[in-house]
């Protein structure tokens, strides 16, 4: 019985230990966690620095020379132009589009690096409202390819204004752009709510009511393999003769998605159109 007793004690004894080493362990664990976030933190912290210095770099000290050199540029075209030669003509016509081109990089970065920064305000709002608002600006371009714009179905969505509308501007001029030449572009825009459930997608929380924008075109599409790539910043598909762009469009629109909690996808076939699907949280 004796026997038993101290076998028992010594069982119990071991448990305890045990549960302490556990503790221990656990406690080890956080700690060392922590420790992580803390790093993390520290080099989240220096990297908005980073980019807070960059976007003053930007917005200050690179576009000041910038402006000199299309603004003379500009008036040597206008006031000399009888005094150049056809090459020395053909020089700045050069230097004034790789200036435009420039700007327009460095816009674009300026863009990017305000997303992450910028007030994040959730607003209720009427999405035909601002993809008819976007679809104003593209006249000349909608007019000069014949593009046809189809607006399904549109729904009222908890966003941020200016961002989505930065989003739809960019997801139309990109279908512009990458149309096939001697076919109008045929731009097919469409919105619905739907639950989490019913969609196969293990990022969506299955709860969830999502706002769902489907974005369709009919251009140059590209192979499926690069459907990760294009939403890289600088990734481009084509060489800039073919097609302008910094490469910065669609890292912006998916910057925009994720700002608002969602996710975005794409499918696209080789010379029979994209389309992209964006799923953002109903309620935010």
């Amino acid at each position: 019985f004796g026997y038993e007793v101290t076998e028992q004690v010594n069982a119990k004894n071991k448990t305890i230990q045990d549960q302490k080493n556990l503790s221990l362990l656990l406690e080890e664990k956080i700690l060392l966690r922590t420790q992580e976030l803390l790093e993390a933190n520290l080099l989240l912290f220096q990297k908005n620095q980073e980019l807070e210095s960059f976007t003053f770099v930007s917005s200050h000290d690179m576009q000041e020379p910038l402006r000199k050199i299309q603004t003379f540029s500009t008036r040597i075209l206008e006031k000399e132009i009888d005094n150049l030669s056809e090459s020395g003509k053909d020089y700045f016509h050069r230097l004034q589009s790789a200036a435009a081109r420039m700007q327009k990089l460095i816009d674009d970065l300026l863009t990017f690096s305000r997303l992450d920064s910028s007030e994040r305000k959730f607003v209720k709002s009427d999405l035909k409202l601002i993809i008819n608002d976007v679809i104003n600006e593209h006249q000349d371009t909608i007019r000069e390819k014949k593009a046809i714009i189809e607006i399904m179905e549109v729904c009222e969505v908890n966003i941020i204004q200016f961002q989505f509308r930065q989003l739809i501007n960019n997801l139309l001029a990109n279908s512009l752009k990458f149309s096939i030449p001697e076919i109008p572009p045929h731009i097919i825009i469409n919105c619905s709510s739907i639950i989490g459930n019913k969609l196969i997608n293990t990022k969506l929380i299955p709860e969830l009511n999502y706002f769902h924008l489907s974005f369709k075109d009919n251009g140059i599409g590209f192979e499926q393999h690069f459907g990760e790539r294009i939403f890289e910043v600088f990734q481009k598909l084509h060489q800039r003769e073919e097609y302008a762009g910094t490469g910065i469009g669609l890292a912006i629109v998916k910057k925009i998605v994720e700002t608002h909690n969602g996710i975005i996808s794409v499918k696209s076939e080789l010379g029979k159109g994209t389309t992209f699907d964006i799923y953002i949280p109903a309620n935010q």
